[in-house]
Order: structure tokens, then C-alpha cells, then sequence
């Protein structure tokens, strides 16, 4: 099978690690790309970042639709999920709502370690539409931007150390890694910590090969229908919704 992850940022060294992650979890059957947007913010760290970068996620899904299996969305907001799953019959899986299945199954209760505080109610709006706040037992935001998630690699792992100590003192018995920086940072702080860690790129890789594996595709009956179909002006053609498979 084949499998696209998509950064939902622009940032190519977040994205090139991203793919290293989702390509060392990977069955030996599985054909991991990894793409970066055309375009968008090199990190997304507020609702504003989030929505510029939604159309660009999209098309990274519509130009490659018909060439892959399945597509990962690899930014923890799962940003423009809900669209990219009415454009494709094939599964969508975003990071987030993997990453906290996972860690669902792993313990009672989990929490979420993630970057700067602004993000905080974005990510408790993530959580929240998955529907597992009643199980999320902290989420706990750092000093750390998305970059330096990336570039800083030893501080992002000592930051995320005492920010997963705090959420394990609310009750929290798993962790789950809220950015996809974080990528490859879970086997340490597992270590560190005591707890299950859960990376949510390799958690969405793997839960899009069993949706594959199943042969289940997304349903059209409703919620996840083609859109209607309707000039999209300023759009270019590939991107207007009549073009869309049914």
C-alpha cells in the first residue's frame, strides 16, 4: 500500500523528519511519501496559522488522490480533516485524533504535552472534537515553538520532561506528543518518565495501514459527501469541488 503524510506546516526539515518517523514504523509493505505544502506558514501556532494552511493540505491531497491508499494529516489540530475526508473515498487520518486512540487503549486517563501556551485552547478544541476530553486528564503547553520542537531536540526533550511530570501528577497515565516536531522524542521520554508515550505520526501511520488493511473507505452516505458542486472563484481548476470524486 501506499500512504502520503502531509506537514501541515512548511517547514521542510519538520517535514523530512516527519517522513523518517512514519517510514521507521511502517510495514514492509508499505510505501510511506512524505510532501510539504506549496505554500502556507512555516509552523502553525494559532487558529490564524491553522486556516492558511488548510487549502494547501488539501491540495496536497487532491493532486496525489488517486495515486495513494490513504493520507496522513501530520499537525496535531488534524487541520481541515473534516474537508479532506469529503474529497477522498480513501482514509484520512490525522495525527491528533490517532494519537489519542492510542493512547485511549494504553490507560485510564491520558495527557497531552504540546508547545506554546496560546495553543492550548486550540488543542483542547482538538481533543474535544474527538470526543475525549472525559479522558484527557491534563494538557499541558510549554516554552517550546513548533521550530524548536524541531531544531532543538535535547531542550525539547527535557522541556517535554517536566511538562509530562506535570500532566502525570493530574492523573494522566499516558502521554500523548502534541506536535509532530516531537516525532521520535517518545522512546526518551518513556524512559524518562515511566509512562507509555505515544509519537502520533507513527500511531497515524499505523492506524492508516489497518483502515487499508480493512478495506474500509470513508463514508459518503452523509457528513463526508462530495461538496456540492459550485464555482470556487479564485480557485484554480484542479481545486473546484465538480472535479471531486463521487
Amino acid at each position: 500500500m501506499r500512504i502520503k503524510v502531509i506537514n501541515g506546516n512548511t517547514f521542510v526539515p519538520m517535514t523530512e523528519n516527519i517522513g523518517e518517523v512514519a517510514r521507521s514504523v511502517a510495514a514492509s509493505g508499505t510505501e510511506v511519501v512524505h510532501a510539504t505544502p506549496k505554500a502556507g506558514p512555516i509552523s502553525i501556532e494559532s487558529f490564524y496559522d491553522e486556516y492558511l494552511a488548510i487549502p494547501y493540505i488539501l491540495e496536497s491531497i487532491i493532486e496525489d488522490e488517486a495515486n495513494f491508499d490513504a493520507f496522513v494529516i501530520a499537525c496535531w489540530g488534524d487541520p481541515g480533516i473534516e474537508a479532506a475526508r469529503e474529497i477522498t473515498r480513501k482514509p484520512v487520518v490525522g495525527i491528533a485524533e490517532a494519537s489519542m486512540y492510542v493512547a485511549n487503549m494504553l490507560g485510564a486517563k491520558f495527557g497531552v504535552v504540546t508547545v506554546l501556551d496560546r495553543a492550548h485552547n486550540l488543542i483542547e478544541h482538538t481533543v474535544n472534537k474527538v470526543g475525549l476530553m472525559p479522558r484527557c486528564a491534563s494538557i499541558q503547553c510549554t516554552s517550546l515553538s513548533v521550530i524548536e520542537t524541531e531544531e532543538l531536540r535535547d531542550h525539547a526533550c527535557l522541556v517535554l520532561e517536566g511538562a509530562g511530570r506535570k500532566a502525570i501528577a493530574e492523573g494522566a497515565e499516558v502521554l500523548a506528543l502534541g506536535c509532530a516536531g516531537m516525532s521520535g522524542l517518545d522512546i526518551m521520554l518513556e524512559q524518562r518518565l515511566g509512562v507509555p508515550v505515544v509519537d502520533s505520526v507513527a500511531a497515524a501511520i499505523k492506524m492508516a495501514e489497518a483502515l487499508v488493511a480493512l478495506g474500509k473507505t470513508t463514508s459518503k452516505i452523509k457528513t463526508f459527501a462530495r461538496p456540492e458542486p459550485k464555482e470556487i472563484r479564485g480557485y484554480p481548476a484542479h481545486m473546484q469541488s465538480s472535479t471531486f470524486p463521487e
